[in-house]
This record gives structure tokens, C-alpha cells and sequence, in this order.
């Protein structure tokens, strides 16, 4: 699996929520506080994006935003400042009745616990990705399950987000002027811990493995994924357990040794610390939420 791939999985510990928002002029909305990635996608009329630094960016119908690891932004009917722009109200239903000027999607997974994926935090925050033919699909498809759900709607959804995040991440990245050149040597390694996720990994061995002296290793992985080997080995391996209790009624040791821990006692430990809540109560908080 490759590392945009592993990141998009990784977003499934959060939650998926997809809203549908109809705006007419004078609008505008700020979305802040997000911990987790998720995108804008504009189904009618223009706007602008707004952010604290830089200047407001035109928006079209098709236009994609991504918002890779929850940067405070706004959308609105005409360029103005950031500050001052009523925030979205979490829970509450979007009731403007009938056609607006302006309607978007905003699909997001939000983590209540643990970090975003460091790749993902590596990125550009926000990115617009232009419309393009190719989105249209993707676009009546999430537009039609929002808009008439039924049966199925928690894993469809997760999908349905799923293909929108990676078809335009997929986009920007390979734009010329944008292309990520990877450090082969590093990328080797991911994949050999992507695909044994259960080999007892050391920092030495990796470096072993790569060729290099533990501090040039260390130096170009930390340059390569924005996180020292150690820190990545445990996230990884954190990350795949949080998924295990989300989705799977596997036993807690079971789990732990899928993790890489000896002992159930450890893994709490380490489950704890990154995460915040002991892990049988973070599978009861996503099972009833």
C-alpha cells in the first residue's frame, strides 16, 4: 500500500460526516477546529476561500478544497477577512430552503483521538484542487447518498470519502510543478514495514536494512515523513490497533499482539498515550457515538 493510501486508511479511526450547505448572498462561514482532513466541494454558483495569510482564492462549480490536516478557513460570497466570519455550528442542520447561489458538500473525517496522518500533515493546508471531468462521477454519487440515504449509509459514506480525497490528492500531486520526488531508499523501507507490520522493527534494523548509518537514517526519514522512525513505528502500529478496535470484536490481547506488545498492560500503556483514552473505552466511544 502506498503512503497516500496508508494515510487515507488511517483517517478511518474518526468519524465521517458528510453535510450539504446552500448559501445566497451576503454569506460567509468559518470552519475551525478541525482535528482530522476532509474537503469543500462546490456543486453551484462561485465563492472565495479565505485563510489567515494568504489572499482569498476564487472558487467555481467543481472546484475542489482540500483541507489536509484542519487549518482554520472560510468560504464566503466575496473576498473579505477571515476574522469575524460566524463559525459553522457543529450538530446543526443546514435548513435554508430550496436553490441558493452558492451549495457545497463538505466531507470530513474527524478524529476525536491521535494525531492526522504525518503525511498528510506534511501537505499544503488548504489546497485547492481545480474542477476537472473526471470529479463529476464522484460528484453525483456523494451529492445523491447525502441527498436520499438509506440502508448502508455509515460504510458507504466512509467509501464515498474515501474516493473524493484520494481522486484529488491524486490530482495535485501529480501536477509538474507539484510532484513529490520520493528518497528511494526510505521509500523501501516503508514498504517493507507497511507489509510486515508485525516484524519486531528497531531503528537500527531499518537503518540496517536501508544501508545507512542510524543518524543519515534517521535524518532522511524524519525529512521523508515528518517523523523520527521510532515515533512513526509506534503511530503506525497504534494507528492499525485503533482501527482493529473500531472496526473488528477482536479480543484486547488479541489486538495487542497485532500491535507488536507482549502484554495487554503494555499496549494500554502505549494505547493511552497516544491516543488519550484507554483502549476498551475508545472502541465503546465509537461503537455507541
Amino acid at each position: 500500500m502506498d503512503e497516500l493510501s496508508r494515510a487515507i486508511s488511517a483517517l478511518r479511526v474518526g468519524r465521517g460526516t458528510v453535510r450539504r450547505f446552500r448559501r445566497s448572498a451576503p454569506w460567509g462561514v468559518r470552519f475551525s477546529g478541525l482535528t482530522g482532513s476532509g474537503f469543500h466541494l462546490v456543486l453551484r454558483g462561485t465563492g472565495w476561500l479565505l485563510t489567515p495569510d494568504a489572499p482569498p482564492v476564487p472558487l467555481h462549480e467543481g472546484d475542489i478544497v482540500l483541507i489536509t490536516a484542519g487549518a482554520d478557513h472560510g468560504l464566503s460570497a466575496a473576498p473579505r477577512p477571515l476574522r469575524g466570519l460566524p463559525p459553522v455550528v457543529l450538530g446543526v442542520a443546514d435548513t435554508t430552503p430550496g436553490p441558493a447561489e452558492f451549495e457545497f458538500l463538505c466531507g470530513a473525517y474527524r478524529l476525536e483521538r491521535g494525531p492526522v496522518h504525518p503525511y498528510l500533515a506534511a501537505l499544503p493546508d488548504p489546497i485547492v484542487v481545480p474542477a476537472d471531468a473526471g470529479s463529476s462521477p464522484l460528484v453525483r454519487l456523494l451529492d445523491d447518498h447525502e441527498s436520499q440515504p438509506g440502508p448502508g449509509v455509515a460504510a458507504t459514506r466512509a467509501a464515498l470519502l474515501d474516493l473524493v480525497l484520494a481522486h484529488a490528492l491524486t490530482r495535485w500531486l501529480a501536477t509538474a510543478d507539484r510532484r513529490v520526488t520520493p528518497d528511494p531508499a526510505i521509500t523501501a523501507i516503508l514498504r517493507s514495514v507497511h507489509d510486515d507490520p508485525h516484524a519486531g522493527w528497531t531503528v537500527q534494523a531499518l537503518s540496517r536494512a536501508a544501508g545507512l548509518s542510524r543518524s543519515a537514517f534517521t535524518r532522511r526519514f524524519t525529512t521523508a515523513t515528518g517523523r523520527t522512525p521510532a515515533s512513526y513505528l509506534l503511530g503506525e502500529r497504534l494507528e492499525r490497533a485503533a482501527r482493529l478496535l473500531r472496526e473488528t470484536d477482536a479480543p484486547l490481547s488479541s489486538i495487542a499482539r497485532e500491535a507488536g506488545y507482549s502484554t495487554e498492560f503494555a499496549f494500554a500503556g502505549a494505547f493511552r498515550r497516544e491516543y488519550g483514552i484507554a483502549p476498551g473505552r475508545f472502541r465503546t466511544a465509537h461503537r455507541t457515538g
